[in-house]
């Protein structure tokens, strides 16, 4: 019997759109997929105003100056030590020195000793020669004895004194080791705060840029102005002490000559001359002598003007903030301390309203910056990293407070 599917037609296939409509569901799930992942996704962050990058830089620079005084004290520290030590395993040498020939003369002491074979006195009496002899002989060793007890005792004594220095030898050692490595920290942490300052300025476009420097001239105008006000009102309070002054001698001069009629020569000469003299020479001298030292002081630090700030540096061809201050107070014949956080112990506070050619003008809470005040609301100064040193306002910066070293 034949078999009845060979009489059957062959079934076509059919050609459905299932692959299609595959492949469509497949690419709009993927562009789903892409979609979600691109909402989803922590979108870029938006570039910073130029203002919060002018504020993030000027903190940088701030930071990297209060490092840079971490730094410069390290540095004192380090160099303060190691003369110690220096000076100290110097001594602790010429100690062990001073030991070996205490050493070397107890040493003849004990082979004299060794030779005589150690008799005793009764023995030696009676075997000598001449008893006189032995007496003479008897107080020759006595005096050989104290010799020796002395010897004895000065080589106690520069055994324990080198011991002691050799004990304080490794402790200073052991400081020193400890300031190198503050000292290694604190340039580290510069250089880092340096290096982020820098990054921010260099992702800046030209445009931001330009955008940039105008607000640092905004900056530096209002700062200006603030100090243009300053010296207004010092000029204003000048001109009044000088009228007060003018008329407290007008009425000296009144109350004088009403007093010639009872002894002119006598009041003349004992009464107005000296007192005149003391008052002007205490005002004048104690004025002149700091107006002297500051004249020096400013003149030193104009020289200056031009030259760049480095951090750490003290001159002559760079400077920080407090190396340009303690090289400027050095030629006035006053020694500062290195840092901006011991300078400002260095004198008498003064004012802002009082501030006078020569002071100290510190800035930020931490006191991480100073500058020298020429007068008119301005001060010379070594700005930060990548300026040179400049006159500018006092303004500029917030004051802290201020200092007249002498």
């Amino acid at each position: 019997m034949p078999v009845l599917a060979s009489h059957r037609k062959p079934r076509t296939k059919v050609r459905t759109t299932t692959p299609a409509v595959g492949f469509t569901t497949a690419a709009l799930a993927s562009v789903t997929l892409l979609s979600t992942q691109s909402a989803t996704a922590a979108p870029s962050e938006p570039k910073p105003a130029i203002e919060d990058v002018q504020k993030k830089v000027d903190e940088l620079y701030r930071q990297a100056g209060s490092a840079t005084q971490q730094y410069n004290r390290a540095k004192a520290a380090s160099t303060a030590q190691r003369t110690k030590v220096d000076t100290l395993l110097s001594d602790v040498a010429k100690r062990t020195e001073k030991i070996n020939e205490a050493r070397r003369e107890l040493g003849s002491f004990a082979a004299a000793q060794y030779r005589t074979g150690g008799i005793t006195p009764t023995a030696t009496f009676f075997l000598a020669d001449d008893p006189q002899a032995y007496f003479d002989q008897s107080r020759l060793m006595s005096r050989s004895t104290e010799r020796q007890q002395k010897a004895v005792d000065d080589f106690r004594t520069q055994q324990a004194a080198a011991s002691k220095q050799r004990a304080e030898a490794v402790k200073s050692l052991e400081s020193l080791t400890e300031t190198q490595t503050t000292l290694r920290s604190s340039k580290q942490k510069v250089q880092n705060k340096l290096t982020e300052a820098r990054s921010l300025l260099a992702k800046l476009t030209a445009e931001e840029k330009a955008r940039l420097a105008e607000l640092e001239r905004k900056k530096e105008a209002e700062a200006k102005e603030k100090a243009e006000k300053l010296a207004r009102r010092q000029a204003a309070e000048a001109k009044e002490r000088e009228a007060a002054e003018e008329k407290a001698r007008e009425e000296a001069a009144k109350e004088s000559g009403g007093d010639s009629g009872s002894g002119s020569d006598s009041g003349t000469g004992t009464g107005t001359s000296p007192g005149s003299g003391t008052d002007t020479g205490t005002g004048t001298g104690t004025d002149g002598s700091y107006a002297a030292k500051a004249e020096k002081v400013l003149a030193f630090a104009r020289a200056q003007i031009g030259k760049p700030y480095v951090w750490g540096a003290s001159g002559p061809a760079s400077y920080d903030c407090s190396g340009l201050t303690q090289a400027a107070w050095r030629e006035a014949g006053v020694t500062l301390p290195r840092t901006t956080w011991d300078q400002v112990k260095a004198g008498t506070r003064v004012a802002t309203s009082d501030l006078q050619p020569g002071d100290l003008v510190f800035f930020y809470d931490d006191i991480s910056h100073v500058g020298i005040y020429k007068g008119d609301g301005m001060m010379i100064h070594a700005p930060k990293p990548g300026a040179n040193v400049r006159e500018e306002s006092i303004y500029y910066m917030p004051i802290y407070g201020s200092v007249r070293p002498a």
